[in-house]
């Protein structure tokens, strides 16, 4: 049989269930079950962040799935989605693009499935129990305070916030909703329907900046030039057909699901999407796609950043041997780490159960990093 084409909207509705945050928390908590321990040496992954550009929409966008609208052809895609560890090949290609107007924030993105297949009708299920793709956000970059959305090609979607990554203690908020936001869907293929062969499907939404604003600099929208930090996901499970539907393919060693696949944009180097500081960084121009290109300026302060980041990794693995934390920044090698064309010279005030790391950064600015892992700049 031929590929065939649905499209459907979905607009959420604002239903939450409490009930469910114990067991949310157990499934994310085993999700990430030995994924960030203090003592991985993360430090040694190369920190390599994948940039782009997001340009200005001229009018609001329908949302539908097609991205037919000039905008949408003129926005330049992403580089294909790589394996989370950034090695290895994904089986499919998935790839995503964005716009931006004065009250929403455009992703669309596009995903190779032979097999188009959901179960999850409810808002807020546990998404990646199916296929689906996921959309990190943390406008101010100090890893803290970042939103999750995550939809399946059913369109059912799964928006939280957290306060701080799982690593860091930081709990799920299911309660936090994004009021007025709009998904778009459109199947290349038919749905849960096993014996023909799918194109894929495309997924499309609209997320207002004021369902933003807690974390965003200045609690308001992006302006030209801005960088956020950001990183898209995609959740791949392997499946057979039994009985005419699909079902999870089978470990024959333990009798439970295969792994799932974690296809990203930007490569996190572990698997882990919550490792904010290994996200891809967005700028924001204020330019109509296809009017121009907008060149990429790095922020040579998210190099500083990154330095105080390997010594965040270091005093994590220092607490995990000696259960505290070092006292002096000698102990954790300091002058091995090197900032190029800035002298790096990071000082620290340590407690029991505290500390805060300091440095001068690029322009004057000064960074800092504390043991929750949160990271800020002062001009």
């Amino acid at each position: 049989m031929g590929a065939l084409r649905h499209r459907y909207r979905f607009e959420p509705s604002r239903v939450k269930h409490p009930a469910l945050s114990i067991v949310l928390l157990l499934l994310v908590a085993f999700r990430l079950q030995g994924q960030s321990k203090p003592g991985a040496d993360f430090e040694t992954l190369p920190f390599a962040p994948r940039q782009a550009i997001c340009y200005r929409a001229p009018s609001r966008m329908t949302l539908d799935g097609q991205l037919d609208e000039a905008a949408w052809r003129a926005a330049p895609w992403s580089d294909p989605f790589v394996d989370i560890e950034g090695h290895g090949r994904p089986r499919f290609r998935t790839r995503a693009k964005m716009l931006w107007d004065d009250e929403h924030f455009y992703i669309a993105a596009e995903l190779e499935e032979p097999d188009i297949w959901g179960t999850l009708t409810e808002r807020d299920s546990v998404i990646f129990r199916d296929n689906d793709f996921e959309v990190f956000i943390d406008p101010d970059g100090e890893t803290h305070a970042y939103y999750e959305l995550e939809v399946n090609a059913l369109g059912t979607v799964w928006d939280l916030m957290l306060l701080q990554p799982y690593r860091d203690g930081g709990p799920p908020i299911d309660a936090w909703d994004i009021p007025g936001l709009r998904v778009g869907i459109d199947l290349r293929g038919t749905i849960n329907r096993p014996g023909d062969r799918d194109e894929g499907w495309v997924v499309e939404m609209a997320i207002p900046w004021k369902a933003l604003r807690e974390a965003a600099p200045g609690r308001r929208p992006p302006r030209n030039g801005d960088q956020w930090r950001l990183n898209f996901s995609r959740v791949q499970w392997r499946t057979d057909v039994k009985n005419g539907t699909y079902v999870k393919r089978l470990d024959p060693s333990t009798g439970k699901p295969l792994p799932e696949d974690n296809w990203v944009w930007s490569p996190q180097g572990a698997i882990n999407m919550h490792m904010p500081e290994r996200w891809g960084v967005v700028q924001f121009s204020g330019m109509h796609a296809g009017r121009t290109t907008t060149p990429f300026v790095e922020d040579p302060n998210d190099r500083v950043k990154w330095a105080l980041r390997r010594l965040y990794y270091r005093q994590r693995q220092f607490r995990a041997a000696h259960g505290r934390y070092a006292a002096d920044l000698s102990a954790l090698d300091v002058g091995s780490i090197r900032v190029d064309g800035l002298a790096f010279r990071p000082s620290m005030k340590v407690t029991d159960s505290l500390y805060e790391i300091r440095a001068r950064g690029f322009g004057g600015a000064v960074v800092h990093l504390r043991q929750d892992g949160k990271v800020w700049l002062i001009p």
